[in-house]
């Protein structure tokens, strides 16, 4: 079993050393909130695009596919994607072009939606790898849920708390998950309107939860299958749509 709690890994690599004809590669970017680019060999699938709502915008950019884990216009914004994609919103299973993804509803709280309604999981199938974005969830995953989402490489993670899972709740389900690779999300920044999201945690506060105080962000990550660590390593992305200082940037 890998140990995911505490004492993670520090990353060491942000890119590969490998030929695209000799292995599946893919590269993440964070554009911030909860939304990250997500680019194959032939496809691009974004998450969560957001409206400035937050208190900044969200870059242009072109994907094939979209996937929406809840109607908040924090999540839901489609004014910045250039293109025609394939919008995913609901529970079922997909297949478009070389990517699969199933997606599963859980809720936006821990009271079975009552406060906040549902939310959707993304298992996404790409390149080799196994991705799961877990949306604005504000529960830990029954039985069930953890079986569908079961082998996951790279998890997507709220770790802001207030309208999501917190620092502490959601270590419980990156135990439960047990990824190779963790990439917190949806936390505060000093870029984000305050009024809306000044209570949430910030990034800081959650890699001192989990034992990875002096994890720094990276400004992409490309990996492979063949480049997964053997132990789970947190991984922090700079947020694209921020000036690029040290604090802006790593959103502390």
């Amino acid at each position: 079993m890998k140990k995911t709690y505490p004492g993670f890994k520090v990353p060491y690599f942000t890119s590969l050393n490998v030929h695209s004809k000799m292995i599946n590669v893919m590269q993440i970017n964070y554009l911030g909130h909860s939304c990250f680019k997500i680019k194959g060999k032939n496809s691009t699938l974004l998450t969560d695009p957001f409206d400035k709502f937050v208190g900044f915008p969200m870059p242009k950019t072109k994907a094939e596919i979209v996937t929406i884990s809840h109607q908040h216009k924090d999540h839901n914004c489609l004014d910045n994607i250039e293109g025609e994609p394939f919008i995913i919103q609901a529970p079922g299973e997909y297949e478009v072009g070389d990517v699969s993804v199933f997606s599963l509803k859980t809720f936006h709280d821990d009271v079975k939606g009552a406060q906040r309604g549902t939310n959707v999981i993304y298992n996404i199938q790409m390149e080799d790898i196994s991705l799961c974005h877990l949306g604005d969830l504000g529960h830990k995953l029954n039985d069930r849920q953890l079986e569908k989402v079961n082998g996951v490489d790279v998890l997507f993670v709220p770790v802001g708390g207030v309208f999501t899972l917190g620092p502490k709740q959601v270590i419980e389900v990156i135990n439960q998950i047990e990824p190779a690779i963790i990439i917190p999300m949806h936390y505060r920044t000093s870029r984000h309107d305050q009024d809306k999201f000044g209570k949430l945690f910030s990034l800081k506060d959650f890699l001192a939860e989990i034992g990875a105080p002096e994890a720094q962000a990276q400004e992409k990550l490309v990996i492979s299958k063949t480049s997964l660590p053997e132990e789970s390593e947190v991984i922090p992305l700079v947020c694209t749509a921020f000036a690029k200082t040290p604090t802006e940037s790593v959103g502390r």
